[in-house]
């Protein structure tokens, strides 16, 4: 990994508090990735998983493609840009989603929620280890406010699991799909100093894709496709929405704030994602999901100095 990283990335513009535009990619980024839980429940069931994600993936290369076309964005790059393309792709457009697919039949969605929120802490370790930088105390205060506030959220959940070994051995799978989405992020740190993000994601995207394709072939996985409303419409949310538009906002965010404060959407968007729940699954809110809540808002606060807003 260090051959292929550079001493150094793109400079945040935004060191300190959030502009206007920051707030705004990351209001897209937190209620879209909030709102893709629900539609991920009307993908499971007829379809393998990793057909799912062939099919998901493949969909948002192709709108990626299409409106690199029509915008007339450069698409032509040299070998070793591919070869970041395609690290990208393998760590945070395929093989992060396949563990936690396979995560999800051993532990309960509370724990993978958990576990994902700590993005933002391990995004600011790899940050250090990789380019050296500072790792900064408010957001690492900030991001444990915020995980014991997820934590709280789900903690009836987490306190029914039962930790057999498939038990253990699905949280580790979480953890190595947390650890794939944050390696992912700093190859798209160093990439994006000199490709656009639209091109970017789309040839991670298409990297992503033909490495889930690999892993269908070699599963067996029958590739089918539920001709149903809810599979197609949630398909083409996860594509289009999920996946392009957030993926997009993600990737600025990284630009402008850093992938350890970017990283911290993980924790905001579970929160968004009990309040769906609530609405159309009869969620029901207990004493300490609301502490929980609060202190997912405060670590929001510390970590991304909404308190010291810039005028």
């Amino acid at each position: 990994m260090s051959k292929v990283l550079p001493a150094q990335t793109a400079t945040p513009t935004s060191p300190d508090a959030l502009g206007r535009t920051d707030l705004g990619l990351y209001v897209v980024l937190v209620t879209v990735w909030g709102t893709s839980w629900i539609a991920l429940h009307h993908q499971l069931g007829v379809v393998a998983p990793v057909v799912s994600l062939v099919w998901r993936f493949g969909l948002s290369a192709a709108i990626c493609v299409v409106i690199a076309l029509a915008r007339r964005e450069r698409l032509r790059f040299p070998l070793r840009t591919h070869v970041r393309f395609a690290l990208a792709g393998v760590l945070m457009y395929s093989t992060n989603f396949l563990l936690f697919y396979h995560a999800g039949a051993h532990v309960p969605s509370g724990l993978l929620a958990v576990v994902f929120a700590l993005a933002s802490p391990i995004n600011l370790a790899l940050g250090a280890l990789f380019f050296g930088r500072a790792i900064e105390i408010r957001v690492l205060v900030g991001a444990a406010l915020g995980v014991a506030g997820v934590g709280l959220l789900y903690l009836p959940q987490i306190a029914s699991t039962g930790f057999n070994a498939a038990a253990l051995g699905g949280l580790a799978l979480c953890v190595a799909g947390t650890l794939c989405f944050c390696l992912g992020n700093m190859i798209s740190s160093v990439i994006q100093r000199d490709v656009p993000d639209l091109a970017a994601t789309a040839w991670g995207m298409i990297y992503g894709t033909l490495w889930l394709l690999i892993a269908a072939l070699a599963s067996g996985a029958a590739f089918d496709f539920e001709p149903s409303w809810s599979y197609g419409l949630s398909l083409l949310w996860l594509a289009a929405g999920s996946s392009v538009a957030a993926f997009l906002a993600y990737l600025a965010l990284i630009k402008r704030i850093g992938p350890a404060r970017a990283g911290f959407a993980t924790v905001l968007f579970p929160v968004v994602a009990l309040a769906i729940s609530s609405v159309f699954e009869s969620y029901a809110w207990t004493a300490s999901a609301l502490v929980g809540v609060a202190l997912v808002a405060l670590g929001n606060v510390v970590v991304l100095g909404l308190a010291r807003r810039r005028t």
